[in-house]
Formats: structure tokens, C-alpha cells, sequence
């Protein structure tokens, strides 16, 4: 999802049966083993200094009582840009950027967007968890 601001945002449809601290977990060693497989373009380093170019995975808002942008909403920027959810095949559309939509172009997203159905999709934590633990392994 692009945030109207600075940012994309990954979105997960959980079951909601982990806790707050088991998806932040999950959030972050998801992200470490990311950037350890890609260190020349992932980095978990907070510091903008540090990052030297790399894209910063930020797990932060996935912490308890942290807010993130909600879907569709009209951030208070120049042009008035909007978060908008965005298909996988979308990430390398030429032009992309966290600002992309804005009131004026979002168009038919509102009515086709593709998050249609996303609530019938959740899933828990358990085999995904499993699956990272051998990713984890393989990891080098």
C-alpha cells in the first residue's frame, strides 16, 4: 500500500489469534532475514546515516499501540495524496511512488481495488513462522 507520505506499507490479513508481541516478532525477524539476504539492497538500520542507499524495513508499526495510515486516507500534503492498496504486479509500475494517488486520480480503486475479499484471507502465524525458521537456516 502506498502511504500518501514517505513510505510503502506490506500488508499481511492475520487470523488475529497472535498477539501484538508475537507479530512484531514475527514482523522483525521477517525483515532481518530480508536484509540478510539482500544486504547490498534490504537494511533493518534505523539510522539514515547507516543505510547508505538501502531500503530501511521498518517493522515499527506492527509494535503495540503504534497507528499506521489507513487505506485510502487523504494525507495532509501538498496535492492531497492518499494511501492507496496496491497489487503485487503494481510495485514495479514505472512512476510509483508513496504519493502516487491523490484525490484527483484515485478513480475506480475505491470500487475495485485489490483488497476485495482481503478479511476471507487471514491466516495465523504458525506454518508461516516455521517456513521463516528454515528460511533462517538457509540464510548465509
Amino acid at each position: 500500500m502506498t502511504t500518501g507520505s514517505r513510505g510503502l506499507h506490506v500488508v499481511v490479513p492475520l487470523s488475529r489469534r497472535a498477539d501484538a508481541q508475537d507479530v512484531l516478532t514475527f514482523a522483525r525477524t521477517a525483515a532481518e532475514t530480508l536484509a540478510a539476504r539482500y544486504p547490498k539492497d534490504l537494511t533493518t538500520e534505523p539510522r539514515k546515516d547507516a543505510r547508505k542507499g538501502r531500503l530501511y524495513l521498518d517493522v515499527a508499526r506492527n509494535g503495540y499501540a503504534q497507528t499506521v495510515v489507513a487505506p485510502f486516507a487523504v494525507r495532509a500534503r501538498p496535492g492531497a495524496p492518499v494511501a492507496a492498496p496496491l497489487d503485487w504486479d503494481e510495485l514495479d509500475a514505472p512512476g510509483l511512488t508513496a504519493r502516487r494517488w491523490t484525490l484527483r486520480d484515485l478513480g475506480d480503486r475505491l470500487d475495485r481495488g485489490p483488497w476485495a475479499g482481503l478479511n476471507r484471507h487471514g491466516r495465523g502465524l504458525t506454518a508461516a513462522a516455521r517456513r521463516l525458521r528454515g528460511l533462517r537456516g538457509s540464510a548465509g
